[in-house]
């Protein structure tokens, strides 16, 4: 088994429940756009800020992992930093960041009465915006939910 897989299906694992899975959809969608507007606070030289560092840095973490997910995972997060642009204020990804976490709460505290899946692994925190990303495009396929 792949890593990605291997991953993926561990996530899957801690994120069963239809209603942790809507938080979630929401919750993590806030958190990246948060983190980006936050970084984008942060000039690096030019055009170029902490944010879209961050972004490649994880790119090649996900290439690495699998290269169509990466690709895919680019252009997602090509978006969000776009739009954390264009917003242009760090308060608002502040209370973006707040508010995507409180969904992260909810999703495991009401839904899935689980500890999040990165309390055990902190790459989770990177799975995560992977996990949606590849539910959306379907990209590959996550080995069921066992347990």
């Amino acid at each position: 088994m792949r890593r990605i897989d291997a991953l993926l299906g561990d996530y899957a694992q801690a994120h069963r429940a239809p209603g942790n899975v809507t938080c979630h959809s929401i919750g993590i969608s806030l958190i990246v756009f948060g983190t980006l507007s936050m970084l984008h606070a942060i000039p690096i030289s030019g055009f170029w800020t902490a944010s879209e560092a961050l972004v490649a840095a994880a790119s090649v973490w996900y290439l690495a992992l699998d290269p169509r997910l990466g690709v895919a995972m680019l252009g997602a997060a090509a978006l969000f930093d776009a739009v954390a642009r264009m917003v242009g204020d760090w308060r608002v990804g502040a209370v973006a960041f707040a508010v995507g976490w409180i969904f992260q709460g909810i999703g495991h505290a009401v839904y899935e009465k689980n500890s999040p899946a990165f309390v055990r692994n902190l790459v989770h925190l990177l799975v995560g915006p992977a996990f949606l990303v590849n539910k959306v495009l379907k990209v590959r396929a996550v080995p069921p939910a066992t347990g």
